[in-house]
């Protein structure tokens, strides 16, 4: 089974991603994760891609699909994938089925004023990692270690409502490419993890 899975920064799709991964034992395949490892372990694409990188441009498409033809041809990727974070475009999508085949392109659908909300409402301890919200946290204080809480750069309000802007300017056209293919699959991402995740399973049988 190979899977595409989309949603807005903050709708929980790194959480589902582990999920789906676990249960169906295939690997959960990054972009940003796959440039970074072929630009630690000093391959070629990774050479190629860090000389994009380095001069502060984009990593082009041709690149990033060899890169992943690459990674989707390693054994363990022989029952399948999940794919978070590519394609971004039409383009992309084109390029990719000239690859592999997608079974199922996972959408999850969120409300994104209640998305921006959420995120702006994120706490962050920098000393243990530990996330919360504003609103569990109105001291500001961790309660894992005690250390004070922050809010990230880019859980601020006006950086996390272009971010959604953007999103969706650039996501909208892959809803209609899969869905015209009959391979999209919405799921109701303001739910619950659990009821999330057991929508996402119901849609892969």
């Amino acid at each position: 089974m190979n899977l595409i899975i989309m949603g807005a920064p903050g709708s929980g799709k790194g959480t589902q991603a582990a999920l789906i991964c676990k249960t169906h034992d295939i690997p959960h395949i990054s972009t940003g994760d796959l440039l970074r490892k072929n630009i630690a372990d000093g391959t070629d694409l990774g050479k190629q891609a860090k000389a994009y990188m380095d001069a502060g441009k984009l990593v082009p498409d041709e690149l990033v699909i060899a890169l992943l033809k690459n990674r989707i041809e390693q054994a363990d990727c022989a029952k399948g994938f999940l794919l978070d974070g590519f394609p971004r475009t039409k383009a992309q999508a084109d390029a990719l089925g000239g690859i592999t085949t997608i079974d199922v392109a996972l959408n999850l659908v969120t409300d994104l004023n209640k998305l921006a909300d959420r995120m702006a409402s994120r706490r962050v301890c920098l000393k243990c990692g530990y996330t919360t919200s504003a609103q569990d946290a109105p001291d500001g204080i961790c309660k894992a270690c005690g250390d004070k809480l922050v809010i990230r750069d880019d859980d601020k309000r006006e950086v996390v409502e272009n971010r959604l802007k953007v999103y969706e300017q650039n996501t909208a056209p892959l809803v209609d490419y899969y869905n015209n293919k009959g391979l999209l699959k919405n799921i109701d991402g303001m739910q619950s993890i659990e009821q999330v995740n057991q929508a996402i399973e119901a849609a892969l049988k």
